[in-house]
């Protein structure tokens, strides 16, 4: 990696990355948001590609689903446009595209300018909504009205106790899994399609073309232990995608098996993806990278909530929030992101090795 640290900002990363992509030959295409960073900066979703656009193999790359994570996602995505570009497979096209909530990673948010979290907005539309009773019980605890030491003190208490009683992993479901009632709390789904989900679904059809065959590694980060690269998929054992994926990678974890870090989800982008390209086979994964405890995440999560609910995003109080958030979800230190480079480039190799062939 050219540079062993993660950006400072979302400009920065996306400066460093299509400089990358440049350098590397790629074809690149810049959608603008409709909406400005805080520093007044344009905003947008960049897609670079390299390989023949008749290419049966499809390889895609996404940083950004959650803003912050971003960071990460970006940083590897230009790593490999770095050091790696010039050595892929002439059969795969690679389509990598930087910063699909580019809002969020800009104001160092995990949700989009809706507060909605991307991963619980690709819901089935024509649908009610999943419901999520049990979050109705902690909304109040999780983004309270106020936000000084007492409260976070008594909120967080009682969180704990509710875990407690009811099991840590149920306090993760309920509170993680995805809400559609609860405007202004945590991971909030919406009420339709945002900016980015549309977007999704109008260029990636385009994007990948006559491909027979598409691979989608989506990078995250906040869940698991500090540095290790989980592969997730929205699919169960006996699935196609789930076994495919265990051949190609050995080690995915089902989170509807209940064998991942992450919590079964409503409405998260891979599982609806292939409803937009139902002539590929498609084989999804995310690459989630583990920082700091659930706890340092959730209090994070609540503080930025609160923040944008009932305070200045603006304000004084705004930047030790976004400080906070980037701390959970982007590890600053330089030997965390050394750690991680080895395990994105196994898979990114496992995955040229299988997806000609499967």
């Amino acid at each position: 990696m050219t540079e062993q640290r993660l950006a400072l900002t979302y400009s920065e990363a996306r400066a460093r990355f299509l400089a990358a992509a440049n350098s590397a030959g790629a074809t690149v295409t810049s959608y603008e948001h409709p909406l400005k960073g805080p520093a007044s900066e344009d905003l947008g979703i960049d897609v670079a590609v390299l390989g023949d656009a008749g290419a049966a193999s499809v390889l895609l790359l996404v940083s950004g689903t959650h803003g912050v994570e971003g960071f990460t996602g970006s940083a590897l995505q230009s790593h490999w446009l770095e050091n790696s570009a010039g050595d892929r497979p002439s059969d795969i096209r690679v389509i990598l595209v930087h910063a699909f909530n580019p809002y969020g990673f800009a104001w160092v948010r995990r949700v989009n300018e809706d507060n909605v979290d991307l991963n619980r907005n690709f819901v089935d539309w024509a649908q009610t909504p999943p419901a999520n009773e049990d979050y109705g019980g902690l909304a109040q605890l999780l983004v309270p009205k106020q936000w000084d030491e007492d409260t976070q003190q008594t909120t967080t208490l009682q969180l704990l106790e509710f875990a407690e009683r009811e099991g840590f992993e149920r306090l993760q479901a309920v509170v993680s899994g995805g809400q559609y009632t609860y405007p202004t709390g945590v991971f909030y789904g919406g009420t339709g399609p945002v900016w980015s989900h549309r977007w999704l679904k109008d260029h990636v059809p385009s994007m990948v073309g006559d491909a027979e065959r598409v691979c989608i590694v989506d990078l995250h980060t906040g869940l698991g232990p500090w540095g290790h690269g989980e592969l997730i998929s929205h699919e169960g054992q006996g699935d196609a995608g789930y076994e495919r994926g265990s051949t190609w990678w050995g080690d995915v974890r089902s989170m509807v098996d209940g064998e991942s870090v992450s919590a079964n989800l409503s409405g998260d982008w891979l599982g609806r993806v292939e409803s937009f390209i139902p002539q590929c086979e498609v084989t999804g994964v995310a690459l989630e990278f583990g920082t700091v405890d659930i706890i340092a995440v959730l209090q994070a999560l609540r503080a930025d909530a609160y923040l944008h609910a009932h305070g200045d995003p603006i304000g004084p109080e705004a930047e030790a929030v976004r400080q906070q958030v980037r701390d959970a979800f982007a590890d600053d230190d330089p030997a965390w992101l050394a750690a991680l480079v080895p395990r994105f480039d196994e898979v990114v190799a496992a995955a040229f090795t299988h997806l000609p062939e499967d």
